[in-house]
């Protein structure tokens, strides 16, 4: 039986990624977008979420249950409060893009790295992370925004390139997580200039929401760290 889940995405860098992701680890999913591109922007101009943009996340949750979603995944990291205030109540599971990357993350050590390309949304996600650690791990974050310049102007090369420059910085850290979806394309890359496990959004999202919503997965161990370094 197919399951019907929906994805959320605030900017169009981040379909690409999780179909990716979802050919590859639940390739029988019914997958919907929807797009609302422009609160990237607006979130950028405003510098903190507005009751407007809350407004706006609880109308697409909505939409989503009224299309029959079995599961909702939001991709875009930047609006955790919002995506929380949306989902309270929910009848199906509703994901925000990294919680899940977090609590694979805290099963590594206490010392976690995250790069980054989207600075608005660095407070938020490290908020989040905070909040799953309970104060028993250490975040390090680095931030890239030229990255995710170079991938909106469609070098992709480029965005892989900055990122993996950067990872070294990182490389003590017991895991290393790839803040938004879009930097999932990094991974082997990253992965390459580091020792440690290498996870990714969409990669743990996909398998925690399937793990929720398909009867009888329970997830595949194997599967939660996109990449290794060799």
């Amino acid at each position: 039986m197919k399951r019907r889940i929906v994805l959320v995405h605030a900017v169009t860098v981040a379909i690409e990624p999780v179909h990716a992701t979802f050919r590859d680890r639940w390739p029988d999913a019914e997958l919907v977008n929807l797009l609302d591109d422009s609160l990237a922007r607006d979130l950028a101009e405003a510098g903190d979420l507005t009751p407007g943009m809350h407004a706006r996340f609880a109308a697409l949750t909505c939409y989503a249950l009224d299309i029959g979603a079995d599961g909702i995944l939001f991709t875009c990291s930047a609006f955790g409060e919002a995506i929380d205030a949306a989902r309270a109540g929910a009848p199906v599971p509703v994901l925000k893009p990294n919680e899940a990357m977090f609590l694979d993350a805290l099963e590594q050590g206490e010392r976690i790295g995250m790069l980054a390309t989207f600075e608005p949304s660095v407070a938020s996600m490290e908020a989040d992370f905070r909040a799953v650690a309970g104060g028993k791990a250490v975040l390090r974050t680095i931030c890239v925004p030229e990255a995710m310049r170079a991938l909106h102007a469609g070098d992709a090369d480029t965005h892989d390139q900055l990122l993996a420059q950067a990872a070294p910085s990182l490389r003590d850290c017991d895991a290393l997580m790839l803040a938004q979806f879009s930097t999932s394309r990094a991974s082997c890359a990253v992965a390459a200039a580091v020792g440690c496990p290498v996870l990714t959004s969409p990669g743990s999202a996909v398998e925690r929401l399937r793990a929720l919503v398909a009867p009888g997965y329970s997830g595949n161990p194997a599967l939660r760290f996109l990449s290794h370094a060799p």
